[in-house]
């Protein structure tokens, strides 16, 4: 598994977002037994970038925690149901935005790095065609979350 990371926010460093990344996205794709030998790109930015780019791909001009871009579409066609398996083992770039993750697990009181990691299994399971638009799709996706992170160890997000 390649997982590249630029880090454009200092801030990122000091919850080791390298190793956050590598974590989540590992966990995520053995959960899902996707083949190993997948690429990931990571941009742990701040707020204002992800801002322009919530705005240029999805017309939003207003920061979020993260934003995902698979490299192909994935998505299952019934609703519920999982996606197929990627062909290209070039899965996609993910987003992540300190100043709102940041805020997000302070109003919850959990650890940031503890909230960024299950930002990045979320935007990982986008990357493999996993959805939360349909009702049946956020229900998968929000199980496969909370498995993925029940094994690394964190606690039920959605329990809170």
């Amino acid at each position: 598994m390649a997982v590249e990371i630029l880090i454009e926010t200092e801030g990122w460093r000091d919850v080791d977002v390298t190793a956050l990344a590598f974590r989540a996205v590992g966990a995520t794709l053995r959960h899902r037994r996707v083949d190993p030998a997948c690429d990931v790109s990571v941009l742990a930015c701040d707020d204002a970038r992800i801002a322009a780019l919530n705005s240029d791909f999805r017309d939003r001009p207003r920061p979020t925690n993260v934003l995902s871009w698979p490299s192909e579409e994935r998505g299952a066609c019934r609703d519920g149901a999982a996606p197929a398996a990627p062909r290209d083992p070039e899965l996609g770039d993910i987003a992540i935005a300190l100043g709102t993750c940041a805020a997000e697990a302070a109003a919850a009181g959990i650890p940031l790095a503890d909230h960024a990691t299950h930002l990045l299994v979320h935007a990982t399971l986008h990357l493999l065609g996993y959805d939360h638009v349909r009702d049946g799709d956020a229900a998968l996706m929000e199980t496969l979350e909370t498995e993925i992170l029940a094994d690394l160890g964190l606690p039920d997000p959605y329990s809170r």
